[in-house]
C-alpha cells in the first residue's frame, strides 16, 4: 500500500507542479489557447491563487510525511487538491467538456485515494 501511495503522490505532484507553474506564469490568453479552458469562468487573480495553492499542496504531499513532522498535513494537502479538482470538474462540466471532466474526476479520485491512505497510516 505504501508503494502505491508514494507512486500516486509522485504522479499527482507532477501534474500539479506543471499546472501550478503554468497557471502562475502564463497570461490568460495563452492558458486558454493551451487547452486550460476550465479557467475561463474565473478571474485571473483567483486562478493565480489556486496555482500557488496547488504548488503549496505538492510540498504538503511530501514534506510532512518525509520529515515525520505534522504528518496530518499530507492527507489534508491531498484533500485540498481533491477540492481543487472538484471545482475544475464543475467548471469543465459547465463548459460541456466531457473528456476534460472525466480526466479531472480521475485526478480527484487519485487525490482521494492518497488522502484516505495517508489518514489510515496516521
Amino acid at each position: 500500500m505504501d508503494i502505491a501511495l508514494w507512486t500516486t503522490s509522485v504522479v499527482v505532484s507532477l501534474v500539479f507542479v506543471f499546472s501550478g507553474v503554468v497557471k502562475s506564469l502564463l497570461p490568460r490568453e495563452r492558458l486558454l489557447a493551451s487547452g486550460q479552458r476550465g479557467i475561463g469562468p474565473f478571474p485571473m487573480p483567483l486562478v493565480r491563487v489556486v496555482a500557488v495553492c496547488e504548488l503549496a499542496a505538492v510540498f504538503g504531499l511530501f514534506a510532512p510525511w518525509l520529515s515525520d513532522t505534522a504528518r496530518v498535513l499530507t492527507p489534508l494537502a491531498a484533500l485540498g487538491l481533491a477540492g481543487v479538482m472538484y471545482g475544475a470538474a464543475v467548471s469543465h462540466a459547465s463548459l460541456r467538456e466531457p473528456k476534460q471532466t472525466a480526466a479531472v474526476v480521475a485526478i480527484l479520485c487519485v487525490c482521494a485515494f492518497i488522502a484516505a491512505g495517508r489518514f489510515a497510516q496516521l
